[in-house]
């Protein structure tokens, strides 16, 4: 089975810095989504992206300020399901003739929701008249719902912590239900994408890593591909998928900047050399980077220097092995999330990692 015949989901996202757990959690109920910021979805919707239901994500910015970030107004005409998380329920509210205010008590951290009326959403989790702990993080709030919708549940400082028009199966929660601190928050998007969406959940690892490799083998074709290796389980695991998938068309460099624990180096060059057979170059760059790191105290400085380096004995190395078409790395989720937002999304930038904010401008 191929990525384009898997049931899916489309997440809009407005720049919170969560939305890939949305997607874990998702993904953890066996089915497929895809994460694109809101100002490309119409864009991936045109394109033939067929999502069986919508959520729309939490984000940094205020719905009361001009310009602020909306979804394209047709995903509320696609008769599929949709839920909307924190700002994503305040731009739904919105966009559907809501009102949301500034001003009011804004909350971040743990608040008891009280169930007022039964929903699909909660279903076999929430009973009505119980008094469940979530994780809030708002500071506007809905203060008028559209035509349609009800309150089923509400907190000290969230009239509508949870409001649906279950006939149009639109579900929106003030809260974040994809974090940890909203302990039935797994249960509440199991329900949403399996109950609600009715989704056959088809999606696994094993069908993700089967479907990687036919990718990686479409687009390198005959092609060299030059993998940036640390040691880590991130840069592993995608150097052995790529070798799974193109054998020794990859070659890893390993850059030893001498900032390792001791005898770790000789330990990666030995698990892949010997135990993978991965064709792998140690680059002794020690010496190199200690030297331009030598004076340089702030640290985002020092991530962007560390990232330039990289790059450069990455090039220099894919010169030596002739043909490489593509550098490959594998990278840590909140590294992303940190240093730069997910595919030209809004959220904002905490730090540079070496590897994603630390690349040079051309990269």
């Amino acid at each position: 089975m191929t990525q384009a015949t898997h049931e899916h989901i489309l997440i809009i996202d407005f720049g919170s810095q969560v939305t890939q757990l949305i997607a874990r959690r998702v993904r953890e109920a066996g089915v497929y989504c895809e994460v694109h910021p809101y100002n490309r979805a119409q864009a991936v919707l045109d394109a033939g992206f067929d999502p069986k239901a919508i959520i729309l994500s939490g984000g940094p910015a205020s719905v009361c300020d001009a310009g602020s970030p909306r979804a394209p107004q047709a995903v509320f005409e696609l008769g599929v399901p949709i839920l909307a998380i924190c700002y994503g329920q305040q731009t739904l509210a919105t966009q559907l003739g809501g009102v949301v205010e500034s001003g009011h008590a804004a909350e971040f951290g743990r608040a008891d929701v009280e169930i007022l009326a039964p929903s699909a959403l909660f279903d076999g989790v929430w009973e009505i008249g119980g008094r469940y702990p979530v994780w809030m993080s708002h500071g506007d709030r809905v203060t008028q719902l559209p035509d349609g919708f009800s309150v089923k549940a509400t907190s000290e400082n969230a009239p509508f912590a949870v409001a649906t028009d279950e006939a149009r199966r639109f579900y929106t929660v003030m809260f974040h239900p994809e974090v940890v601190h909203t302990p039935d928050g797994s249960k509440l998007i199991h329900n949403f994408v399996r109950k609600i969406a009715g989704l056959r959940g088809d999606w696994t690892m094993a069908a993700f890593r089967e479907e990687a490799i036919e990718r990686i083998r479409a687009q390198v074709g005959t092609s060299k591909v030059i993998c940036g290796l640390s040691g880590g389980v991130d840069s592993s695991v995608a150097a052995v998928l790529i070798h799974e998938a193109i054998g020794d068309q990859l070659t890893c460099v390993y850059v030893d900047h001498g900032l390792m624990r001791a005898g770790e180096s000789d330990q990666v060059v030995s698990l892949f050399r010997d135990h993978y057979n991965i064709p792998l170059i140690h680059a002794d760059e020690s010496a190199r980077f200690l030297g331009a790191l030598a004076g340089v105290s702030d640290p985002e400085t020092k991530r962007k220097t560390i990232g330039k380096l990289f790059i450069d004995v990455f090039e220099e190395k894919a010169r030596m092995v002739g043909g490489a078409g593509f550098l490959a790395q594998g990278t840590l989720y909140p590294d992303v999330i940190e240093s730069v937002s997910f595919d030209g999304g809004p959220s904002v930038t905490i730090k540079s990692h070496h590897n994603v904010g630390g690349r040079p401008e051309r990269m």
